[in-house]
């Protein structure tokens, strides 16, 4: 190995280390929906979300109809990536508008 080659290879992690990927947002066929009810689901391999919405605005209703109109289906890295990037956005909102009380049934052990 010459002295430029070596000098070249001692470089390389360096040079590595600066080299950043860009990220572009290509949002051309990007659609839109609006959701007001969220339901997941998993398995090993993957994490699914179902959205819809609900228009039973009456109280008291025995029954209640939920339109289902987007399905999204994860691997569980980009879904703990999803629920990491959902707990830090809610964080920020808490902070900037006040706290959302939720009315959550208490968990069963």
């Amino acid at each position: 190995m010459t002295k430029e080659e070596k000098k070249t290879a001692e470089n390389a992690p360096a040079q590595e280390e600066k080299t950043q990927t860009t990220i572009r947002w290509d949002g051309s066929k990007m659609k839109s929906a609006y959701a007001n009810v969220c339901n997941v689901s998993s398995t090993r391999e993957e994490v699914t979300l179902l959205f819809g919405t609900h228009q039973n605005w009456h109280a008291g209703q025995k029954e209640l109809t939920v339109e289902l109109t987007d399905r999204i289906i994860l691997n569980p890295y980009a879904a703990k990536r999803m629920a990491v990037l959902l707990i830090n956005t809610m964080n920020e909102y808490e902070k900037h508008f006040g706290e959302l009380k939720l009315d959550l049934p208490e968990k069963k052990q």
